[in-house]
């Protein structure tokens, strides 16, 4: 019976909605209402006569997820709470206690020390597993990836009390690890292929790559460099800003970069300033079916402005 009474109030509801976005003039005062005061009188229809709770909350960001989704395969929405989370990798840094893990058969293993962290600093090594993190067991939980980092990660000068199990010793050894800033670099790679022909991988463009390319051309350069192998296969891009930059140490005065041109935004072009470090020696830009955004942006410049081969 009471399924019945929900349902039928559901159906007027809905039949109500739909007479009020049927009439001439719907809304008050009778104002023509645009997509977004349209979209805001469902939210007050729903909040009115809705039968149950509504998480109002999620139903806003799945709808904006869902608008942006239909867009194009680039646009996309990232909630408050995982913006921190995804800037990461641009911003340069996150705060954790600096290791890479995998999760074996419900087992975590650690990967990698980063050299230099907080991890590195009391001790851990690459093959020790993670049993517990302060008191809660990770151990055979079947615990994923996204609630591992939450346990580890935390904000700078803050303890975590983990638990190990290494292999070739009998009992557990307990470290506790100050959390701190963990540096996350953009160029990966660094090396002389042949004694005039140095290599570089970028994996992102973030707020740190200029400063690392800088170092890393200095240290080529030193080595004997003229000519660069630039490495892009699989950079899914990262800030426009930096994209520029980065192709302005490429070209001499006045040349076109890029440009930028909406419906809604004047046309907007970058050019080179002639200030940049790497005018003459040859080029080969690496890319492949990963590479976006920003990478297409500095091949593209690269290729129309015949500066190398892509």
């Amino acid at each position: 019976m009471k399924t019945g009474i929900k349902f039928s109030l559901l159906l007027i509801f809905f039949f109500t909605a739909l007479i009020s976005f049927a009439q001439p003039g719907f809304g008050e005062n009778k104002r023509k209402y645009d997509q977004a005061d349209k979209f805001a009188e469902v939210l007050t229809l729903v909040r009115s006569y809705y039968t149950d709770t509504v998480n109002e909350e999620k139903l806003v960001e799945d709808a904006i997820s869902k608008a942006l989704e239909d867009l194009d395969p680039h646009s996309s929405y990232v909630p408050a709470k995982d913006v921190k989370r995804a800037e990461e990798g641009l911003v340069g840094n996150f705060e954790g206690i600096g290791i890479t893990f995998q999760i074996l058969k419900d087992t975590i293993l650690v990967l990698e020390v980063i050299p230099g962290g907080p991890s590195e600093k009391v001790g851990l090594q690459a093959g020790d597993k993670i049993i517990r993190v302060n008191d809660t067991l990770l151990a055979g939980v079947k615990i994923e990836n996204e609630g591992v980092i939450k346990k580890l990660r935390g904000p700078k000068g803050t303890k975590v009390r983990i638990t190990m199990l290494r292999k070739g010793e009998r009992e557990l050894i307990d470290f506790t690890i100050t959390r701190d800033k963990i540096p996350i670099y953009s160029i990966t790679a660094s090396y002389m292929v042949t004694p005039t022909v140095g290599y570089i991988r970028l994996e992102r463009f973030s707020a740190t790559t200029m400063q690392e390319f800088s170092q890393a051309t200095e240290k080529l350069r030193a080595q004997g460099m003229t000519d660069l192998i630039f490495d892009l296969q699989g950079n899914v891009g990262g800030y426009l800003y930096t994209a520029v930059d980065l192709c302005n140490q490429f070209l001499g005065d006045n040349k076109l970069i890029v440009y930028t041109q909406g419906v809604h935004a004047p046309y907007q072009p970058y050019f080179s300033n002639n200030r940049g470090f790497f005018k003459d020696g040859k080029i080969v830009v690496m890319i492949d079916e990963g590479s976006a955004s920003a990478a297409e942006i500095l091949s593209g410049c690269i290729q129309d402005n015949d500066r190398g081969l892509l």
